[in-house]
């Protein structure tokens, strides 16, 4: 009984694209579909994975508008409006927040969708006490959605396992993404979000 509860998320993320943003960047793309629903939104969008394989899909699915590339999000060059990294930055080293901060644009967000192991009562509470029931509750109606529209379901990307806890991503965040901020979600997920400061005019003499 799947049940994606990054692409849960989805919605929450595509909240956090600034007004007037045209360019994403999605870090850890996977099969495409967070991408896509960007580019929907008008944006010119490009996806970076490590994995070959879910870089293929994504190509496949389409559509041809969308830019994707096999490297680490902190390889990644250019500059975007919106930056999302979805369960990713447990893959990445510790530094790899201030090399996304790099890519953004003036005002631009960055929106992380990520895990890591409870420290605080509301984590513990949220992911040990009530996401168990719900995500029990989830599954089920996902599954029974997928028995009658029979939507295909794709391979998820390769995960890793080990993750740092909320201590460690608090401490790391806030060095290198000074006024991020972070709220706890359900299903073992937290986003952090960061806006870039926005460029000053420089005033006439």
């Amino acid at each position: 009984m799947p049940f994606n509860h990054n692409d849960f998320y989805h919605p929450l993320l595509l909240r956090q694209v600034p007004q007037g943003a045209r360019t994403a960047l999605d870090v850890g793309c996977g099969t495409g579909k967070l991408a896509r629903r960007l580019a929907v939104r008008g944006l010119s969008v490009t996806g970076v994975d490590v994995s070959t394989r879910v870089l293929d899909i994504a190509r496949a699915i389409g559509p041809d508008g969308i830019e994707y590339r096999h490297e680490d999000g902190r390889e990644a060059t250019g500059r975007y409006d919106f930056i999302t990294c979805v369960a990713a930055l447990h893959h990445m080293p510790a530094d790899a927040m201030a090399a996304l901060r790099e890519r953004l644009n003036p005002g631009g967000v960055l929106a992380v969708l990520g895990l890591g192991h409870p420290r605080s009562a509301e984590e513990w509470v949220k992911w040990g006490v009530l996401g168990p029931p719900v995500n029990l509750a989830a599954r089920f109606a996902v599954h029974v959605g997928e028995r009658l529209g029979g939507d295909p379901v794709l391979p998820p990307p390769p995960m890793k396992a080990e993750m740092p806890s909320m201590t460690e991503i608090r401490r790391d965040s806030a060095a290198q993404l000074p006024g991020r901020k972070i709220r706890i979600l359900l299903f073992w997920r937290y986003l952090m979000t960061y806006r870039q400061a926005p460029r000053v005019p420089l005033s006439g003499n």
